[in-house]
């Protein structure tokens, strides 16, 4: 069986009440999320965060132990940047402002809802990919902007993965899996192995938004993906058993994308 193109936003919870660890594992779960592991004590979030693929961190402020939690999100994010959200029962001004040094994603006071801490989860992925943004001169695309579109939908990029929404979570897309991108009227659906993707929004603009990722235009309403291409002519491109258009206009930048011997 194949292995699906598409992986579930990660999160790491770090929290020494073990019933409220599992609930928020149950409900975060039910929502689509992957859940990297728990961890009562700072080490162990630590040590799991080394290990693990972590998108993001849901820390408890008043862990047991040496490291309370923002002491330990100082040190996850010490060792690779990662969006955080606190959880706490204080609401006292030392504690926000301790908390605020550390600039987290969100600060959430207990008892969290499952509608909260969805949205601060969807807001921490979406701020943390503009603040990973490299800076460019003023006439480049962004390479890692937000694009709004059905339902509040937000195209997020970190590194060579892009995050799509679908439903109430977002879908992590690996680029070396993305095929094609297929245009019609205002939408375009991104075309994975075994998943589309249908976004309310151009071709053109979309590609502009993942500009430095892999796709070139090879017709009016495709563009493919170089990394996947396995064999093409004056008149078609072919990729995982799909037979893409080759447009006149655009076959010569199509071809200068291969170094020739």
């Amino acid at each position: 069986m194949e292995a699906t193109s598409v992986q579930p936003v990660t999160i790491l919870i770090v929290e020494d009440e073990a019933i409220l660890a599992l609930d928020l594992c149950v409900k975060l779960e039910q929502e689509g999320y992957s859940i990297a592991g728990t961890a009562s004590t700072g080490h162990r979030a630590l040590a799991l965060f080394q290990q693990e693929t972590v998108d993001i961190v849901i820390c408890d402020i008043n862990l047991k132990g040496d490291w309370n939690g923002i002491e330990t999100a100082r040190q996850m994010v010490a060792h690779r940047p990662v969006p955080v959200i606190y959880l706490s029962a204080l609401t006292d001004r030392g504690t926000l402002e301790q908390a605020k040094v550390t600039m987290p994603a969100a600060y959430l006071t207990k008892p969290v809802t499952i509608d909260n801490l969805r949205i601060a989860i969807e807001i921490a992925l979406s701020n943390f990919a503009v603040r990973s943004t490299p800076e460019k001169s003023e006439s480049a695309p962004p390479a890692i902007p937000t694009n709004q579109v059905r339902d509040g939908e937000t195209i997020l990029q970190i590194g060579d993965n892009i995050f799509l929404k679908q439903n109430y979570y977002f879908v992590r897309i690996y680029q070396s899996e993305l095929l094609y991108i297929e245009a019609e009227d205002k939408y375009t659906t991104v075309v994975t192995p075994d998943r589309k993707f249908v976004l309310r929004i151009s071709l053109a603009v979309l590609l502009q938004r993942l500009s430095n990722l892999s796709f070139v235009r090879v017709h009016r309403s495709y563009a493919v993906n170089l990394l996947r291409v396995e064999a093409f002519n004056d008149y078609e491109v072919q990729i995982a058993g799909h037979v893409i258009p080759l447009g006149r206009v655009y076959k010569d930048e199509f071809i200068q994308h291969f170094l020739m011997r």
